[in-house]
C-alpha cells in the first residue's frame, strides 16, 4: 500500500508539471520579455547606427535568454554604413537615427530589395561641454551654427562675458545618421569646420569633451546619461524662445525643438519570409523596443505605434 501511495504521487506529480507545461505554451503574446512559443535557429545580421545600437544590444541581449540558438549580431558603422550594407545585401536589418535618403532608397531598389521602414524610440540629440565648463548656460540653433561653421572660434565670440579661449570640437562621423541630423537642422547642409575631430565612436567624442575644458560635442541622449557625471548639457533655445534641455517629457512632447528626432529600424521583406529567425527576433524587439529604449536612456513610442509596427510586420511575413 505504501508503495502504491508513492507511485500514485509520482503520476499526479507528472500530470500536474505536464498540466503546467501545456499552459505555459498556450495563448503566449510575447509580453514581458517572452518570444514566441516556437523554439528557433539561426542568425540575424544587422548594423548601422551608434545611436540605435544600446536600444538593440539590449534588445538582443534579453531575446538570447529566450531563444539562445538564435546568434544575433548587431553592428555599428553609422546610419549610412549600414545602409551601404544593406543594399549590398549583407545584413538583415539596417538601424539608423535619420530616416533613409532617395539614393540610399534607389540602391536598395537597384539591388532587388523590398524593406520596410519601422520607427522604434525618439531621441534628444544632445550638446554637451566639459564639466568645468560653468559658463554655456544656453545656446541657440544659430550660436551651434556659427560655432560648428568657424565663424565663431572662441567663446567670447559667442558671448563677450565668456572666456577668450578655443572651443574644441567633436563630431560624429559623416557615416552617422546624427552627423546627417546635425548637418540638415542645424549646419543647413554648410561645411562643417574641418578642425572639429570626428569619429564613428560616440566614445571617442565623450572622452574629447571630458579631457578638453573647452570641448564641445553632440550626439544621441543615451551617451549623455550614461556620462552625465563627467559632462554639462547645454539648454538649447525652441522656437518658442525657450531654453530646453533633453529629457523624457521635452523628446516625447516636442519641446526640446528641433534637436528630438525619431530612430529606426529597416527591415528586409526576404530576410522576413525566409528566415524563421528574423521574424521571431523583429517581433520581440518591436514589443520591448520601448521598454528596452528607456532602459538605456531613450524615449518610448505610445503603445499604439508598436501595434502599427506590428500589423506592417504580420503584413510582410504573411501572417
Amino acid at each position: 500500500m505504501k508503495f502504491k501511495g508513492i507511485m500514485l504521487m509520482v503520476v499526479m506529480s507528472m500530470v500536474m508539471i505536464f498540466a503546467a507545461a501545456c499552459g505555459n505554451n498556450s495563448g503566449n503574446t510575447n509580453s514581458g520579455g517572452e518570444a514566441s512559443g516556437d523554439e528557433v535557429s539561426g542568425e540575424v545580421l544587422m548594423d548601422g547606427s551608434s545611436t540605435v545600437f544600446p536600444i538593440m544590444e539590449a534588445v538582443a541581449e534579453e531575446y538570447a535568454s529566450v531563444q539562445p540558438d538564435v546568434k544575433v549580431s548587431v553592428g555599428v558603422s553609422g546610419s549610412g554604413g549600414g545602409f551601404e550594407k544593406f543594399s549590398a545585401g549583407e545584413t538583415d536589418m539596417s538601424n539608423a537615427s535619420r530616416p533613409i535618403k532617395e539614393e540610399e532608397t534607389a540602391a536598395l531598389e537597384e539591388a532587388g530589395i523590398d524593406f520596410t521602414e519601422f520607427e522604434i524610440a525618439k531621441d534628444g540629440l544632445s550638446i554637451v561641454v566639459n564639466s568645468e565648463n560653468d559658463w554655456v548656460d544656453q545656446l541657440t540653433i544659430d550660436d551651434l551654427k556659427k560655432i560648428w561653421l568657424g565663424e565663431a572660434t572662441m567663446w567670447s565670440d559667442v558671448n563677450p562675458e565668456w572666456p577668450e579661449e578655443k572651443i574644441e570640437l567633436f563630431s560624429p562621423g559623416t557615416d552617422s545618421g546624427t552627423y546627417d541630423y546635425f548637418n540638415e537642422v542645424v549646419l543647413e547642409d554648410e561645411q562643417m569646420v574641418k578642425e572639429a575631430t570626428l569619429s564613428e565612436d560616440d566614445n571617442v567624442l565623450v572622452n574629447g569633451v571630458t579631457g578638453s575644458k573647452n570641448g564641445m560635442a553632440f550626439f544621441g541622449y543615451a551617451y549623455y546619461l550614461e556620462n552625465k557625471d563627467s559632462l554639462n548639457i547645454v539648454p538649447i533655445v525652441n522656437g518658442d524662445g525657450e531654453a530646453v534641455e533633453p529629457n523624457a517629457e521635452t523628446i516625447q512632447d516636442g519641446t526640446y525643438e528641433p534637436l528630438s528626432r525619431p530612430l529606426y529600424t529597416y527591415v528586409k521583406h526576404s530576410a522576413v519570409e525566409e528566415n524563421p529567425a528574423v521574424y521571431d527576433f523583429t517581433k520581440y524587439a518591436l514589443e520591448n523596443a520601448g521598454e528596452m529604449a528607456e532602459a538605456v536612456g531613450y524615449v518610448a513610442l505610445p503603445e499604439e505605434k508598436y501595434t502599427e509596427d506590428m500589423n506592417k510586420l504580420e503584413e510582410i511575413a504573411g501572417k
